[in-house]
């Protein structure tokens, strides 16, 4: 027997079972993994059937990313995959026996997409300022983009619902973000918008942008009063120029548009004098009052107060101011009975038998001020005969206090005093003159105050009456005496004849000695009396003296009397 051993040759190179070998290994796969095994087999026996696996050819990427086992054959991942740059590899191994010979296969490494990108947002424009009264108003355009792909790179755009902006897609993956409808300032001056990118992908994952949109201010809103209308008070006799109030009204705009500015409006009442009245200051709106003012005039009056802003155009309100002046304390009472005029005062006439509390008139007073100032309270201030008479303090009757007797004085006085409830208070005072009488049928008596009179005015005509008879039988006396005694040297001149007197005229004029002079006639007269005429000169000269002393005596008489009167 013969037992022939073939000896091997390395006649067969190494072959990979599966050529090539198509892998998909997940973008995020950890490093080091595993990602494919790969197989080849050499029939040759020995040393030269064992093979070795290596990287064929290849390039620095596929270096830095895979590595391969040279025994096992087993590829692992040294670097992170990456599918949004690398979609797949073909990687080239080959496959070296003992004897040098080698064979070739390719892996075809697909990378498979995870959902590790977040959506992107890229703003194209942005208004940041938006007018309150625009229609539909673009704010914003935007682009969005997701690296990843399939569900992974599709997305979804939101905002918050509660807000006046809408998205709307225009062209591939651009969106515009618009005004709903207009904006209101005032409701809200600033919206910050989020806006929401959400891709499809498991797990989902999104991206966030905030925009900040101002809306800017139109004169959209007229000032507005803090009050409906406003009552201010203020007290009569007040000083010129005295702040009585304030009106405020505010504007909801901004700026410019929100200044106010205050007026007076012309009144509906065509009489009042308002510009005499008020005045306001028109920046703050202060009221002030510009003269001082009287209750018992103008108890209350009203106008109107506008509010203008400075927007373009201006816009404005009114309100209705009214003034209240308050009472002061400024007027005494005002007796309307009694008459404290002056003139002859009322007598009241009582009956001795009247009873206590018997009524003998009503002391009436008025007071112009209101309130408590014109509350009136009467009181018997002074009487002849304190007790006999009383006065009630609310209505003013004055009443008998007590039963009447023989032994009361006729007449009595009495002062009431009337006196306001005002601080202070202030009073006036009414006298009474009451004559007591036996009845009603009694023949009316003079006045207590005029009786007095009434005899000093009979007492003045008596002195009158006998001056006047004592002046005229004085002067009668001396006209007698002055013709007895002219009768007397008429009848001694005649007798003695030593001087003639011509009968008929005396010339109206005679000369002197001396040429230069004149005489009377009674001179002349008296240079014709014989010796004894020095008697009838003094008779004559007495008589004149006598009629001048009267009527001197008679015109102050009549001086003192109309004084008297």
């Amino acid at each position: 027997m013969v037992r022939i051993l073939i000896m091997d040759i390395n006649d067969n190179a190494p072959e990979f079972v599966h050529t090539p070998y198509g892998v998909q290994v997940l973008e995020n796969s950890p490093l080091d993994s595993p990602i494919v095994r790969v197989l080849a087999r050499d029939v040759d026996a020995g040393n030269f059937g064992s093979v070795s696996y290596g990287l064929f050819q290849a390039s620095d990427e596929i270096r830095q990313t895979f590595s391969i086992n040279e025994v096992t054959g087993e590829i692992l991942l040294k670097k992170k995959l990456d599918f949004e740059k690398i979609k797949s590899y073909h990687v080239e191994i080959e496959a070296t026996d003992g004897g040098g010979l080698s064979g070739k296969g390719t892996v075809v490494i697909e990378v498979v997409d995870v959902n590790d990108n977040p959506p992107e947002l890229i703003i194209s424009s942005l208004t940041s300022s938006i007018p309150e009264n625009a229609p539909e108003t673009v704010v914003s355009i935007f682009r969005i983009r997701d690296r990843d792909s399939g569900e992974n790179g599709k997305t979804i755009c939101s905002i918050p619902d509660n807000l006046p902006f809408v998205l709307k897609p225009t062209l591939k993956n651009f969106y515009t973000l618009v005004t709903e409808r207009p904006l209101d300032r005032e409701t809200r001056a600033e919206y910050n918008i989020t806006i929401t990118v959400t891709d499809l992908g498991t797990p989902r994952m999104k991206t966030q942008q905030s925009i900040t949109v101002q809306v800017s201010d139109v004169n959209d809103n007229a000032p507005t009063f803090t009050q409906t209308s406003y009552t201010l008070f203020v007290r009569e006799n007040n000083s010129p120029a005295l702040h009585i109030g304030s009106v405020s009204a505010t504007d909801r705009d901004s700026g410019i548009n929100a200044q106010v500015t205050y007026l007076l409006l012309p009144p509906q009442d065509p009489h009042l004098p308002l510009a005499s009245l008020v005045s306001i200051n028109a920046d703050n709106g202060h009221l002030f009052a510009l003269r001082s003012l009287d209750y018992e005039a103008l108890q209350a009056f009203e106008f109107r107060v506008g509010a203008t802003d400075r927007g373009s155009p201006a816009l404005s309100s009114e309100v209705l101011v009214r003034v209240l002046v308050l009472d002061a304390n400024d007027n005494s009472p005002f007796l309307l009975h009694p008459l404290q005029n002056g003139s002859a005062p009322c007598t009241e006439l009582v009956p001795r038998a009247a009873e206590p509390g018997y009524l003998v008139t009503k002391v009436v007073a008025v007071d112009g001020d209101s309130g408590q100032n014109a509350w009136l309270s009467y009181q018997l201030l002074k009487a002849t005969e304190p007790g006999l008479f009383g006065v009630w303090a609310h209505n003013g009757e004055v009443r008998t206090a007590r039963l009447l007797s023989e032994r009361d004085a006729a007449k009595h006085r009495l002062v009431v005093l009337v006196k306001d409830n005002g601080e202070p208070p202030c009073s006036a005072t009414a006298t009474l003159h009451v004559l007591l009488v036996d009845g009603f049928s009694q023949p009316y008596l003079p006045l207590p105050e005029a009786a007095p009179a009434q005899a000093q005015d009979d007492s003045l005509t008596i002195y009158l009456v006998v001056a006047l008879a004592s002046v005229s039988s004085l002067f009668l006396l001396s006209v007698l005496l002055f013709v007895a005694v002219r009768l007397c040297r008429r009848s001694k001149a005649a007798s003695v004849g030593r001087c003639l007197v011509p009968e008929g005229p005396f010339p109206g004029h005679q000369v002197g000695v001396s040429g230069t002079e004149t005489l009377s006639q009674s001179y002349q007269y008296e240079v014709c009396l014989t010796g004894d005429s020095g008697t009838g000169f003094s008779l004559y000269t007495t008589l004149q003296v006598w009629t001048v002393f009267t009527k001197i005596i008679f015109k102050c008489l009549i001086i003192f009397v109309c004084s008297l009167m």
